[in-house]
């Protein structure tokens, strides 16, 4: 094969490799600006309470359904959040052959909740104060 044709090939294949690269990188910014507008558009629908919540997940590090999984807890109600907690730290008590770890976990699993009613407690309060 003559040189020339190699190098001809070489320059057709280069110019399909950019080419295959500038639509796939247009194609991921198009996607990355649709993601991005949904998640403005989600965060604006949850409001402010939302935004609380996602905030305290993200202090916390732990989400609002991972917490009620770990206190096995289905609804917010600050004396079954209170009563498991205990329950769940005492058995898992290093002291008793528990794990410290389980332990941290029903910590952080129950600040995350007490959280959670915070804000839904400041979401109730305003509407109470208008009412009255």
């Amino acid at each position: 094969m003559p040189e020339s044709d190699v190098s001809l090939k070489a320059k057709y294949l280069a110019q399909i490799i950019v080419m295959g690269a500038q639509v796939v990188g247009r194609a991921f910014a198009r996607a990355l600006k649709q993601e991005y507008a949904a998640s403005q558009a989600a965060a604006q629908a949850r409001g402010r309470t939302g935004q609380q919540s996602a905030a305290a997940s993200s202090i916390t590090g732990m989400s609002l359904q991972e917490a009620q999984q770990i206190l096995n807890v289905s609804t917010l109600t600050p004396e079954e959040i209170q009563k498991n907690y205990e329950h769940l730290f005492k058995v898992n008590d290093k002291s008793v052959g528990g794990s410290f770890y389980l332990q941290s976990k029903v910590v952080r699993a129950k600040e995350r909740l007490d959280e959670e009613l915070s804000i839904q407690t400041q979401k109730t309060t305003p509407q109470q104060n208008t009412e009255t």
